[in-house]
């Protein structure tokens, strides 16, 4: 089984740092972005090579870029956004010479994934980060009276008053009709460079806010895979995301879009509510996913890309980025190698 072990690199910040990720048995890359240049401006070729050569020297392999933020005027559709596009490709055709053959990116309105607590405490004497739809539906984002992970804190209160106005045009039609002009732009790109997209599904999967939210189901995955039939055109599949929606089976989904998914999150959640989760360990004993089932099914769909243990708890007093601390999602990477052991029959010995 040919799956290859990745862990997010927040770059030189990182109190996970490189000489720490080298020492989990099973990786065999990281996951990481140029983060000091702003949403809408090209990479420089030294800033990509930059984090090439320092996952090399510890013997990671750098295939794997998450992400390269879509600007919200490409989601808008607003005036200028051709120009953005163009700035994107060339951000594609940079990395795909540097080495990188995939690129996780999300067409979120706004805000990135979003939780309402970021340190809940768990029974065990962990914390994670949990989400509460009565919480969020109290939360006033011109406010912000909570900082998250997925907020923006670039924007001040008028910028953001004024960006959410914006959107007040922009319907779920409107956004799909401004994600196709951008794949239609961008995958012929992506294919000529041989790095694959892999959209990242809306964390969770519904609206908030009165922003629209798409990719969010079976029926609109197929729907975002159709608009351009190609293997460059295709998901990162979030067991987390779509499973805190009881009617997403995230195992479902890796078989039927076998072959158009390059890169999955694997991480277990508990519903405890109506839209409501909050994050768990990664065994399936701990949540409400299967994840015996869901690397089963990456096995027998011959699944070959890149995989990484997504969102921890923090465990055993360590503190940092909420979600990216270092023990529970090495926990998490050695429980799902050895998951994909056993579901393969065991791994020969050079594959170690």
């Amino acid at each position: 089984m040919n799956m290859r072990m990745t862990f997010r690199w927040y770059g030189d910040d990182d109190p996970v740092t490189l000489d720490k990720i080298e020492q989990i048995p099973c990786m065999d890359g990281i996951v990481s972005a140029v983060y000091d240049t702003p949403v809408g401006q090209v990479w420089s070729e030294s800033s990509i090579n930059a984090i090439k050569q320092k996952a090399a020297a510890h013997h990671l392999k750098f295939e794997v870029v998450e992400s390269v933020p879509v600007h919200e005027d490409i989601k808008l559709g607003a005036k200028g956004a051709d120009k953005l596009i163009d700035v994107y490709k060339e951000n594609i055709v940079r990395l795909g010479k540097a080495g990188v053959k995939c690129v996780c990116y999300n067409f979120m309105p706004v805000f990135d994934w979003l939780r309402s607590e970021l340190k809940k405490p768990l029974p065990d004497g962990s914390n994670a980060l949990a989400y509460d739809h009565k919480t969020v539906l109290g939360m006033n984002p011109l406010t912000s009276e909570l900082s998250l992970p997925g907020w923006d804190s670039s924007y001040t209160k008028e910028g953001m008053k004024e960006l959410l106005h914006k959107y007040e045009s922009v319907d779920e039609e409107a956004l799909w009709k401004n994600l196709t002009v951008f794949l239609r732009e961008v995958v012929p790109v992506a294919e000529a460079a041989d790095v694959k997209l892999a959209i990242h599904p809306d964390d969770p999967p519904w609206s908030m806010f009165g922003l629209p939210r798409i990719v969010t189901n079976k029926q609109n995955l197929r729907r975002l895979l159709d608009i351009v039939d190609s293997p460059y055109n295709g998901l990162t599949l979030c067991t987390g995301s779509l499973g805190s929606d009881p009617h997403n089976s995230p195992a479902d989904m890796l078989k039927t879009f076998a072959g158009r998914t390059p890169f999955v999150h694997l991480r277990n959640i508990k519903i405890t509510g109506d839209h409501c989760f909050e994050e768990s360990g990664h065994i399936s004993a701990k949540g409400s996913l299967d994840m015996y089932e869901i690397v089963q099914t990456l096995y027998d769909t011959g699944f070959d890309g890149w995989v990484r243990p997504d969102h921890g708890r923090m465990i055993w007093g360590e503190t940092g980025r909420a979600g990216y601390g270092l023990y529970d999602r090495a926990l998490g990477a050695m429980y799902l190698y050895g998951l994909a052991e056993a579901v393969s029959g065991g791994f020969k010995k050079e594959d170690k």
